[in-house]
């Protein structure tokens, strides 16, 4: 199947064409029975006789070229519904009746420029689909957020991500307005199953099954709660599925000299010890680095629950359960990775037994809280 994407190049092109690439490439399997050709990208440094070409190739068209902000009203409807125009005359001309898709707006049924242009290229897509039988997909798109959408152009999320994650301030006029959202991957996603054939239909309308609908203050928070988690260790819930997509997002708007943040460790003769993760219903993850002859712990707790790993060097780990004399020992190493468990009620330490520093990623059941430790110090 070879496919036409016009205005690949831009935030719904781009990810689209990357997913299909993909799925050619064999890197993505999860769509088997999708056999891939030729991508035909075309945008505004593409030429005509190319897109004339495309359309006398293409088995399915993805419509996705338009006029967002237009230096003169008057490019909405060149820009929008006079390429769909062109577009069409140009498959008619080779009487290619092809699917085609078409990304439209929520805001068709407006009164303005911009709205008109696009309901106009809606009925332009509905007539050519009467006259000649083709297949068309006209997807009303509401506000659309994800990984490589322009900052300071058509979408506060992106403006708010790009500004937040560098301090920079942001302006909400109104923050109790409220948006409709679609992510970047789900609208790829129902795209995909257009072309499988099994798109999502509402009415005389396809449209994206997921949408999210939050105000633009709860997403200023949620995005200023991002960029303080660096701070305080915290991650975000990720069962929300609006907030894993946001941070997801957030994410890809970090400056590229701004990945990495530092973490404090706590250094002694010993080694270090090292929280890299605080969560509000999953604990506490760290690492710990102890120097060759070093035991570290040599306490227990009564119910506070840990799990160690080590990654690196040769250790030991000595048990014994409160109140009796007996020790249990289980040796650790960076050349087996394994998991072992710290249960309350056991006094416990670990102990480097090799010539390297001893690595070891631990996870907590909870956050280390002073005002209740739950430790006791108690030679093993």
């Amino acid at each position: 199947m070879n496919i036409l994407i016009t205005g690949a190049s831009g935030f719904v092109g781009k990810n689209l064409t990357e997913a299909l690439k993909n799925i050619r490439d064999g890197k993505d399997k999860t769509h088997q029975k999708l056999e891939i050709g030729e991508l035909y990208c075309y945008d505004v440094d593409s030429t005509w006789k190319q897109l004339d070409e495309y359309c006398a190739k293409a088995d399915f068209v993805f419509n996705l070229a338009g006029v967002n902000r237009p230096q003169n009203p008057e490019e909405f409807m060149t820009g929008n519904f006079g390429f769909a125009s062109t577009l069409l005359d140009m498959l008619k001309k080779h009487n290619n009746l092809c699917p085609v898709m078409l990304s439209s707006s929520t805001q068709a049924t407006r009164d303005n420029e911009y709205g008109r242009s696009k309901k106009a290229g809606e009925e332009l897509f509905f007539d050519y689909a009467k006259e000649t039988g083709a297949r068309v997909l006209v997807y009303r798109l509401p506000n659309l957020f994800g990984k490589w959408c322009r900052p300071n152009y058509n979408s506060a999320v992106a403006t708010f991500c790009y500004n937040i994650a560098r301090d920079l301030p942001v302006t909400i006029n109104d923050p109790a307005t409220v948006l409709n959202l679609v992510y970047i991957d789900d609208l790829v996603a129902e795209l995909i199953r257009a072309l499988e054939g099994t798109p999502h239909r509402e009415g005389d309308y396809c449209a994206v099954p997921v949408v999210h609908t939050v105000t633009l203050g709860q997403i200023v928070e949620l995005l200023q709660s991002f960029r303080a988690m660096r701070r305080d260790l915290s991650v975000p819930d990720m069962k929300e599925p609006l907030t894993q997509k946001l941070y997801s997002t957030y994410l890809s708007y970090l400056s590229e000299d701004g990945f990495s943040y530092p973490l404090k460790m706590n250094c002694d003769p010993r080694g270090s010890f090292t929280e890299i993760l605080r969560t509000a219903d999953r604990g506490q993850f760290s690492v710990n680095i102890t120097r060759p002859g070093i035991s570290k712990g040599n306490h227990w707790h009564h119910s506070k629950n840990e799990k160690f790993v080590v990654v690196s060097g040769e250790g030991m780990i000595r048990f014994r359960r409160v109140g009796t004399t007996e020790v249990i020992e289980y040796p650790v190493s960076g050349k087996k990775i394994e998991v072992v468990d710290i249960p309350p009620g056991y006094i416990h330490n670990i102990s480097n037994v090799g010539t390297a520093d001893l690595v070891v990623f631990m996870w907590c059941n909870e956050c280390f809280d002073p005002e209740r430790p739950d430790t006791c110090f108690e030679e093993v």
